[in-house]
């Protein structure tokens, strides 16, 4: 029996989800940790997802920051638990993804894994995505191994679907090697338009789209990006899909209502979603939702809907809490790095083969 903690802050950037496991030969929960970004580091870090002035040394300051953030999180989750470091054999610490180009040979997730060492005095492990991406794979989705472990038990076709900035899916079936993929934005457009509309950072329970309606010239519009007729292996990020390559499309039609824009972009999540489904695994019985998508009523009502033979539903029905799966993931990522085994999937990433991941910074 061995206890880590996973650390991670997805594309939404609402905050640090930290989550203590025991790996045993099942993964168990223990206890979790919320932290919340604090405004100014989330302007910074969305900030460095685009070129600007300085941003070598910005992104220096900014991850010491994050670092920091997470490493009173930590001790705080130990002392809850009445652990001391000693009792931890290792972080896994994705640190936060600023960049995304596997297409051009790179990924950079700043975290700075030394400091976090320092000031946590517990090993880390981290740079989960380099070795895979060096390996001509995509360095993403790497939660797909990390869900067949969690629901290797399942029988039957099953996906796990993972909405948090972007959505991506894991397709889990009896005889064949777990597939997955992104399938494009998850939250990610939808909190940009409202946080710039509404001045809010996401749409609770998918109620303000909910007062809108598709507009489908806008709708058939966005689909009409190349990434969604792109077959898999692939994943994307800000680099692709953000608040500018929304405003551009806008700025060809005519205006539409800012609620109407809202709900299109709902159904933007949900096709995608769906058509990346049936393309990729006929007759799914189940699909399980987790991240912070699992919370929006109304998109997942609309799943449901355009899946009327599968059973959609949260990760909690199965008694995972949809809000820690991927901190969940980088702490069982760190222990297959410590004991050697592969944890990526070419059949996911395009690799040129099963690699080991992450880079280990010793306490």
């Amino acid at each position: 029996m061995a206890l880590y903690i996973g650390v991670m802050s997805g594309t939404s950037l609402d905050g640090l989800d930290i989550a203590l496991i025991e790996q045993t030969s099942a993964i168990t929960l223990v206890a979790t940790h919320y932290i919340p970004m604090p405004e100014s580091l989330r302007t910074e870090l969305l900030a460095l997802c685009a070129s600007g002035p300085d941003e070598i040394a910005r992104s220096a300051i900014a991850q010491q920051n994050w670092v920091k953030l997470a490493a009173q999180g930590i001790h705080t989750l130990l002392d809850q638990q009445q652990l001391k470091p000693r009792d931890i054999r290792a972080i896994g610490s994705h640190g936060q993804t600023i960049r995304h180009e596997p297409a051009r040979g790179f990924t950079v997730q700043i975290g700075n894994p030394a400091l976090l060492t320092e000031l946590t005095g517990i090993t880390v492990v981290s740079d989960f995505r380099s070795r895979d991406v060096a390996a001509g794979g995509q360095g993403a989705p790497l939660v797909p191994a990390f869900h067949e472990a969690l629901f290797e038990e399942r029988t039957g076709n099953q996906a796990v679907l993972n909405i948090g900035g972007f959505s991506n899916l894991s397709l889990i079936e009896p005889t064949k090697p777990v597939a997955g993929f992104d399938c494009g934005p998850g939250n990610v457009l939808m909190d940009a338009w409202i946080h710039q509309q509404r001045g809010k950072n996401y749409d609770c329970n998918g109620d303000w789209a909910k007062t809108g309606s598709v507009e489908p010239t806008l709708l058939h519009t966005l689909l009409s990006d190349p990434f969604f007729i792109t077959k898999g292996p692939k994943s994307t990020g800000r680099e692709v899909f953000n608040l500018p390559w929304l405003e551009q499309h806008l700025s060809r039609l005519p205006a539409f209502a800012a609620e109407n824009v809202q709900a299109t972009l709902l159904e933007l999540t949900a096709l995608t979603i769906v058509e990346s489904l049936q393309n990729a695994q006929t007759d799914t019985q189940e699909l399980l939702v987790c991240g912070g998508g699992a919370h929006n009523v109304t998109l997942m009502e609309r799943l449901a809907e355009l899946l009327p033979t599968t059973k959609v539903a949260s990760t909690a029905t199965h008694g995972v809490d949809p809000d820690w799966v991927e901190a969940m993931a980088f702490a069982w990522l760190a222990h297959c790095c410590l004991e050697g085994i592969a944890a990526n999937r070419p059949s996911v990433t395009g690799a040129r083969g099963l690699r080991i991941l992450g880079a280990i910074y010793p306490a």
